[in-house]
């Protein structure tokens, strides 16, 4: 009997513990507000590191609980986290409707820069305007009813990649070797517009690709769900790439 009370005891334990797990993920799952970090929640002393905020198109309050390791930023209309010293901050960001979300970013030592033969500095080159992009691709999907993608590390280094070699033409076999390169494994669409002019790039990119009915309909695929841009401005011309993840798809050059 008192073994059968001891395994009554154990099961009902064992079931409120898992209760409380489906509430706590049920209830993270459902915060309004997504929050994340270009860079990823660890950074360094010295590092800059643009928000992703959504849902995209709406205005935000942003404020850390500790601005001497993290302070944050207002660049035109993005948030940048900059990594002040060591020690962990949590960003938290509201609207006006009351609904807020956070990450906690963690900042670690500073590293001696390193030459390794690549140029890892124009990866984050453009980044106000890459992320203007961002905001409009995802405000043309969502008027387009198809969910907005997240941002993916690796198809910003990527796309990145490809903008910086100034193609003026889709190079497939370099753009999915680009992808492997980066980390992505998966296959991808992606859009390719040139332009003269620097000025109001990412919304002459978006535009020209509004335009373009290929280019479009890649844009607002609802099987895609992440995504990466890339600019590069040189001598007046500017060079814009958006990669746009496919998820267990394949990448024939991988």
């Amino acid at each position: 009997m008192t073994s059968m009370k001891r395994q009554i005891t154990a099961t009902l334990m064992a079931a409120a513990l898992a209760a409380s797990l489906t509430v706590s993920a049920t209830a993270a799952e459902n915060s309004p507000l997504r929050v994340g970090s270009y860079k990823g929640s660890t950074l360094k002393v010295g590092e800059r590191s643009g928000l992703i905020i959504g849902p995209s198109g709406t205005e935000y309050t942003v404020s850390s609980s500790d601005p001497d390791v993290v302070a944050v930023e207002r660049v035109l209309t993005f948030w940048v986290a900059v990594a002040k010293a060591e020690g962990s901050a949590e960003i938290t960001v509201s609207n006006s409707a009351g609904e807020s979300g956070a990450i906690t970013l963690t900042v670690g030592p500073a590293t001696p820069e390193k030459s390794d033969g690549k140029d890892s500095a124009s990866l984050t080159d453009n980044m106000e305007i890459r992320q203007e992009m961002i905001r409009l691709i995802n405000q043309t999907r969502r008027a387009n009813g198809v969910s907005e993608l997240s941002v993916n590390d690796a198809l910003m280094n990527a796309a990145q990649s490809c903008s910086d070699r100034r193609y003026t033409w889709h190079h497939s076999k370099e753009e999915c070797q680009a992808a492997k390169d980066a980390g992505y494994p998966y296959g991808f669409g992606d859009n390719l517009t040139v332009f003269t002019g620097t000025a109001n790039a990412a919304q002459r990119a978006v535009d020209n690709w509004i335009n373009s009915p290929g280019h479009f309909e890649t844009m607002i695929d609802p099987k895609c769900d992440c995504i990466g841009v890339g600019v590069t401005q040189h001598n007046g011309v500017t060079y814009c790439y958006m990669f746009v993840g496919i998820p267990n798809s394949v990448n024939f050059y991988a």
